[in-house]
């Protein structure tokens, strides 16, 4: 029984991450770099969809007064972020929850991340997930998200998950694996087109909505509310 809704079991996450998304350490730097231009002192940060902690102990290092929570509805992810973390000096709290339903006050976050965490949802649960990041976030604070994307026509989901399984394969994995990934796509997470991210962004009330990078059928978003 999977512990946790990736590819990968929470406690080999780290070791294979890369095979699947080989600019996974570039999604972190670019969300660190836009936090650093925004807040360069946020008080509050709220990680969700936080899986194995990876980004909160990057981030730890760069923002030291920060307070973290840290959220993921896999109890394993949870398990492995907090031994990551609590031999630190990281102010941290962890919540097993996913971001459609974290239940905390409106305004409490200066920062919310979703990295590689809401493509899971649904169109009704990635709404209702956006919102929710949206009311938690205080006035003047930023979203940022990267999310596997669709392609605008049949043949560009083809082509790109075809480039992405090559991309894989040279990373390390074995071409089954690589053909086994492209298989969860539009069945075990949900993409949808770069526009169709921009309007939810607009339309659950970001007054700056923006792309931050694209990579292949990646793509990083970040929203000022």
């Amino acid at each position: 029984m999977k512990d946790n809704r990736t590819s990968q079991p929470a406690e080999k996450y780290d070791a294979e991450i890369h095979k699947t998304h080989p600019m996974y350490d570039l999604f972190h730097e670019e969300t660190l770099n836009l936090i650093e231009v925004v807040n360069q002192n946020p008080g509050s940060w709220l990680d969700t969809g936080c899986g194995t902690g990876t980004l909160i102990y990057k981030a730890a290092k760069v923002f030291k007064n920060t307070l973290f929570t840290l959220a993921d509805p896999s109890e394993a992810m949870l398990a492995v972020a907090k031994n990551k973390l609590d031999n630190t000096d990281i102010k941290a709290n962890y919540i097993q929850a996913g971001s459609e339903e974290i239940n905390y006050p409106e305004e409490s976050f200066n920062v919310i991340t979703a990295i590689l965490s809401h493509h899971y949802f649904g169109q009704e649960e990635r709404k209702k997930a956006t919102l929710n990041c949206y009311k938690m976030l205080k006035t003047g604070g930023v979203y940022i998200t990267f999310e596997n994307i669709r392609p605008f026509t049949e043949q560009g989901i083809d082509i790109g998950l075809n480039l992405w399984e090559k991309e894989q394969i040279k990373a390390g994995k074995t071409k089954e694996a690589a053909q086994n990934y492209k298989k969860r796509f539009g069945n075990e997470y949900h993409p949808i087109t770069i526009d169709s991210y921009l309007e939810l962004l607009h339309q659950v009330g970001f007054s700056v909505v923006e792309i931050l990078m694209v990579s292949g059928l990646r793509a990083g978003f970040y929203a000022i509310k």
